[in-house]
């Protein structure tokens, strides 16, 4: 079945020309403005004022005789042409990027960017590895230049999948067909409470006397509806279980590792009759992208440390 195309030519003031090298740099910015979603994060991140942001991203606009993106008072907004023209540009600027590093490796040379996403507290993990990892291809490729980005394990997937991020690492409690996984090492999460400071809780009370901080996780849904926890105050990011955990008013689920960082400080315990979880951490690429020479070899050192 042939599909329909509606006849559409953009605003009445635009008239469509055809693209050319020296509109690379526009299509750069709007990128990256559309990814910052908006142009006052963009500002940091091109080191251009907004009046230059909003020239390049016309420029664009009148090239492809469509409006890309709402810009005003209520937000930066893309539209449907906006998206399409986002992932697609992605695509061509990093074929781009892909040349010289792809020529390099004929002449047995790596170069090239490496951009890694790396969820929050990893590196506290006795079995993490991948610091190992970069100091080894710093010595074995010195011209790739990696960039570290740390973030939410649901950005993270998102990262990939605009790709922002070549590869990531962060637990995989799911595994999705569109991401391939390695995995490195395994995280252990388990209910703590703060014994003291609001009531000791004695190994044969209730122990779902006090709420469990909630927060959108697959284990935090299952400790409520599988072991009767009672759901307590939502929150966002592991730092802020374990605040809340902290004032003693609430339990937490909390990777071990973590608990072991504070408790310098804070006295958490796990609680009497605790759900545990063993949550496997992975290298994650996206399944359609190529892995560029830069990425596979970043991938290979990542899995020897592990082993």
């Amino acid at each position: 079945m042939v599909p329909e195309f509606k006849t559409f030519s953009g605003t009445p003031s635009m008239k469509k020309m055809a693209l050319d090298e020296r509109d690379l740099r526009s299509l750069r910015v709007f990128c990256a403005a559309a990814q910052a979603s908006g142009f006052a994060a963009a500002e940091r991140t091109l080191f251009m004022s907004k009046a230059s942001i909003s020239r390049h991203i016309n420029e664009v606009e009148a090239r492809l005789g469509i409006k890309l993106c709402e810009r005003g008072p209520g937000g930066f907004q893309l539209t449907e042409g906006g998206e399409v023209a986002l992932r697609v540009s992605l695509q061509a600027l990093e074929a781009l990027e892909r040349i010289k590093p792809e020529v390099d490796a004929v002449r047995g040379v790596l170069s090239g960017p490496l951009v890694v996403g790396v969820s929050e507290h990893v590196l506290a993990n006795e079995g993490c590895r991948v610091a190992d990892a970069l100091a080894e291809l710093s010595r074995v490729a010195p011209l790739v230049t990696p960039t570290l980005k740390v973030m939410t394990t649901g950005d993270l997937g998102t990262a990939l999948v605009e790709r922002r991020v070549q590869i990531a690492i962060r637990g995989a409690y799911r595994r999705l067909r569109t991401f391939r996984h390695y995995p490195l090492f395994t995280e252990t999460h388990r209910v703590f409470y703060r014994p003291g400071a609001a009531g000791e809780i004695a190994g044969d009370c209730d122990t779902r006397e006090l709420p469990l901080v909630y927060r959108p996780h697959p284990f935090v849904e299952d400790a409520l509806t599988t072991h009767g926890f009672r759901q307590g105050p939502e929150v966002s990011g592991l730092e802020a279980v374990a605040t809340m955990v902290a004032t003693g008013c609430c339990v937490g689920l909390l990777p071990e590792h973590y608990v072991a960082q504070l408790s310098p400080r804070y006295e958490f315990a796990v609680l009497p009759q605790s759900p545990h979880y063993l949550m496997p951490f992975c290298a994650i690429v996206e399944e359609a992208r190529p892995l560029t020479r830069s990425v596979e070899a970043f991938l290979n050192l990542l899995l020897a440390a592990h082993r």
